[in-house]
């Protein structure tokens, strides 16, 4: 007795594929129907074995020498392989036999995009639009069309059309949320969110990028919120997780990330990230031995995750291992040498080693990779005020202050500076200043020279700027 499969199921394809096969190993010929071929092609296609399915489609072929579907499949393998011109030469056999197949269009629009062809790509997709019954997948690849060249407002007119017609689309969901993070238009894309989910309350993924939208504009408390609202329709969507534990870490409620964290692995295998961001609630809340066990079980998964390194480094500082920290900021340093917080622990570390030379290395490198760093800047300066090279600490506060002429604390350091080094009308003019952009901040004179706390010239100044 032959055995029955459900058309289309998993059982059907595999008896098909075996068929199939041994058909080839026997170098007979059998016959399949039309739908048996492109389960088949579908199988090789799903196992990214290109060739083979090729060999199925020009097999199909002899078969159903009149049946569209194995060009379309086969121009689309052959886009898929980088070979555009044949692909299209084959789109052009499939109009000779269905003139009016929307997907022809579709797919040599697809390989125009692909092949840097814009305005071909264009052309083709609007023409799709005219022919084709599935016109979601027309204006979603009209939409990636446009992000390609970077018209980011146009691909969310057709990813809006796109969801329009399917509220389910996933990928479009999240094509969205790239284009207003990049248009920087997070407040309407909450008010779009919002009527897809009036339509629809249970999209998770909608629930999900509200969540991202006001994360991006700091609500963290409306995002933990839609996230809950996503792990409620789907408990096992990891993602919805791992966000909510960073709105958490930004709300300084890191006992309670962590446990929204570990409940991502109950639905996906433990990631290096995930271990790395557990390891940093463990180091806010100083317990460093249970951070650093974090951090070296994230660099277990991922070698190439500088941040985890970097956070086995600050565990170490804490503890005033500095020499050892020295080592795994290094390493961190290796991975991603443009990073300037890198830079900056590399800086203290050596400082407290006393490698002053080296540290003045590192924090000009800081400076130069974040020139609005103000705390770099003041621990810069007084490198050299410490070693009595106070010249030098007037310059670099003096360049800090020509990036950042607002910073308050940067005017203060500099008025300390020069009252050290005798220049007293200079160094007045400057409190003027300092007291100008925040008069509430002038403690920082006295706590970096508390003897100038019995200057009452400085005081009289002051006093003008607090009591009004």
């Amino acid at each position: 007795m032959e055995e029955e499969f459900e058309f289309g199921s998993p059982e059907e394809q595999k008896n098909s594929v075996n068929r199939y096969e041994e058909m080839i190993r026997n170098d007979d010929q059998y016959f399949f129907d039309a739908a048996a071929f492109e389960s088949i092609i579908d199988y090789y296609t799903e196992k990214n074995d290109p060739v083979k399915a090729l060999q199925v489609i020009e097999f199909a072929g002899s078969q159903h020498p009149f049946e569209t579907s194995f060009l379309l499949k086969k121009a689309q393998l052959l886009a898929s392989t980088q070979q555009f011109t044949a692909a299209l030469e084959t789109l052009e056999k499939a109009a000779l036999l269905e003139p009016s197949e929307g997907d022809i269009q579709l797919i040599k629009g697809s390989i125009f995009a692909s092949n840097g062809q814009f305005k071909e790509a264009e052309e083709a997709l609007n023409r799709a639009l005219e022919n084709s019954e599935n016109k979601e997948d027309v204006f979603y690849q009209l939409a990636g069309l446009y992000q390609l060249q970077g018209e980011y407002e146009k691909a969310v007119h057709y990813l809006k059309k796109t969801l329009k017609l399917n509220l389910d689309n996933q990928d479009a969901l999240y094509e969205l949320a790239f284009c207003y993070d990049i248009l920087d238009r997070q407040e309407e894309s909450i008010t779009f969110y919002n009527e897809i989910i009036n339509r629809d309350p249970y999209s998770y993924i909608a629930w999900y990028n509200l969540g991202n939208a006001f994360h991006k504009l700091q609500r963290f408390n409306e995002a933990i919120d839609a996230y809950d609202y996503a792990i409620l329709i789907n408990e096992s969507f990891a993602s919805a997780y791992f966000n909510k534990g960073n709105a958490l870490v930004n709300l300084d409620k890191y006992a309670d990330a962590i446990e929204v964290y570990k409940q991502t692995f109950e639905y996906e295998p433990p990631n290096a990230d995930t271990y790395c961001a557990i390891g940093e609630c463990y180091e806010k809340l100083e317990q460093m031995d249970t951070a650093r066990e974090f951090y070296k079980k994230a660099v277990k998964l991922d070698n190439d995750l500088a941040d985890a390194w970097f956070g086995i480094g600050v565990t170490l500082d804490f503890e005033e291992r500095y020499f050892e920290s020295l080592h795994f900021y290094k390493k961190a340093l290796d991975i991603d040498d443009a990073n300037p917080d890198y830079w900056f622990a590399i800086a203290d570390a050596r400082y407290k080693l006393g490698q002053v030379e080296a540290s003045e290395i590192a924090y000009a490198k800081v400076v130069a990779l974040n020139p609005t760093d103000i705390e770099a800047w003041l621990d810069f300066s007084s490198i050299y005020f410490e070693q009595k090279k106070i010249e030098n600490a007037i310059e670099t506060i003096s360049e800090a202050i020509k990036i950042n002429p607002e910073a308050a604390e940067l005017y203060y350091r500099l008025v300390a500076y020069l009252f050290a080094n005798g220049q007293y009308n200079e160094a007045l003019n400057f409190l003027e200043l300092a007291l100008a952009f925040g008069p509430e901040k002038h403690h920082i004179l006295f706590d970096y020279l508390p003897q100038l706390q019995d200057n009452h010239i400085i005081l009289e100044i002051i006093k003008k700027y607090t009591t009004q």
